[in-house]
This record gives structure tokens, C-alpha cells and sequence, in this order.
């Protein structure tokens, strides 16, 4: 029942053209959580949008995990609300209403996985704090980190030019060797996976 439930949330966001999760991102995903053989405590995760990211990672969780999840668009933190509740979630998902970028800075716990997918133009902000949150063997996902292949592509046209040029910034960051283990995949519109060297 359950799933089924799942299925009627994500296809409801796609019919109403809301960004969510692509399948093969969310495979990729449960590859690399699985081969951890090891369940998360606290997720975090940037931008709710309607819920269904948060809802298919709560079986990453441990018995007594929690995910926190930030969305600034107050119908979607209702719509996100509703369907948390359909399928009985609300004791592991808290939703934090507000602008990422000045909510970040008072959270003070830690994560075993971060995920990103939020204002693409912020990302490398996102991707600091994550860093400052994130456990030691701690994993971060961003989403969207190829954005239509404008990123790797010498794309310059106004529209989308800071998006573009803060996602080429957090993509230099995360690949550079010394401080990051970071694989780029070309899934959904790019799957960054980034763990620190510690």
C-alpha cells in the first residue's frame, strides 16, 4: 500500500512539472548506501519540494533515524507535509521552513548524508556547510550538478549564467583531489557523490 501511495506522489509532482528525483539518480543512490552496510542516523536533506526525495530515503534510515529537510516555498512544505503524513512519516521527517541559505548556518547536528537539491546557484554555500555537518565517514549527494549539460559545455547565455557559473564553482571544489573523493556520474541531470578526506 505504501508503495503505491509513493507512486501516486511522484506522479502527481510530475504531472504539476515539479522537480523531483529521477529514478536512475535514486538507483544510483541505493547502490552506494547499500554496499556501506550500514544504516543512517540523520540525514539532511536541501530542498523538500513535495516530500518524495525524503520519503524514498527514509529507508536509508536506522531504527531511530531522522531526516531534516528545508524548503522555502510555503505551498510545497504544505504539500510535502500531506504526503509525509499519507504515508506515515511525520515521527521521522521534520521539515524547516525557510531560505537554506540563513537556516543552514543554525543547524548544529551532524549527518551521515547529506542530500542537495536545491537554488543551483547557491550550491557551493550548500556544499560548505554540509562539510561542516557532515560525520566522518559522512557521504554527500548533490542533484542537478550537469544541469542540462550546460555545466561541462562552454554555455554562456544570460538566463541561466549564474546558476552555470556557481555550479562550475562547486564542481571544481569537490574535485579537487586533495580535499574530496567526489565521483561525477551522468545520471538524472548529474549525480555528484562527495565524501571528505579527513
Amino acid at each position: 500500500m505504501k508503495e503505491e501511495i509513493i507512486e501516486q506522489i511522484k506522479k502527481e509532482a510530475l504531472d504539476d512539472h515539479i522537480p523531483i528525483i529521477m529514478d536512475e539518480s535514486l538507483m544510483v543512490m541505493d547502490e552506494v548506501v547499500a554496499k556501506r552496510n550500514k544504516l543512517f542516523d540523520r540525514i539532511l536533506e536541501i530542498g523538500t519540494a513535495v516530500g518524495y526525495s525524503a520519503i524514498c530515503f527514509s529507508k536509508f534510515l536506522s531504527e531511530n533515524g531522522k531526516i531534516d529537510t528545508i524548503e522555502r516555498d510555503g505551498e510545497r512544505v504544505q504539500k510535502a507535509k500531506e504526503n509525509i503524513q499519507k504515508v506515515g512519516l511525520e515521527q521521522k521527517i521534520q521539515i524547516y521552513e525557510g531560505d537554506a541559505v540563513e537556516l543552514l548556518p543554525t543547524l548544529n547536528d551532524t549527518y551521515d548524508m547529506v542530500f542537495i537539491d536545491a537554488a543551483k546557484g547557491k550550491y557551493p554555500i550548500f556544499l560548505q556547510e554540509a562539510c561542516r555537518m557532515l560525520k566522518p565517514d559522512g557521504i554527500i549527494f548533490a542533484d542537478n550538478v550537469l544541469y542540462k549539460g550546460y555545466v561541462r559545455s562552454d554555455y554562456n547565455k544570460h538566463k541561466q549564467r549564474t546558476a552555470v557559473r556557481h555550479l562550475r564553482e562547486f564542481l571544481a571544489e569537490v574535485e579537487n583531489p586533495e580535499k574530496y573523493h567526489t565521483e561525477v556520474l551522468e545520471v538524472g541531470d548529474g549525480l555528484a557523490i562527495v565524501q571528505l578526506k579527513r
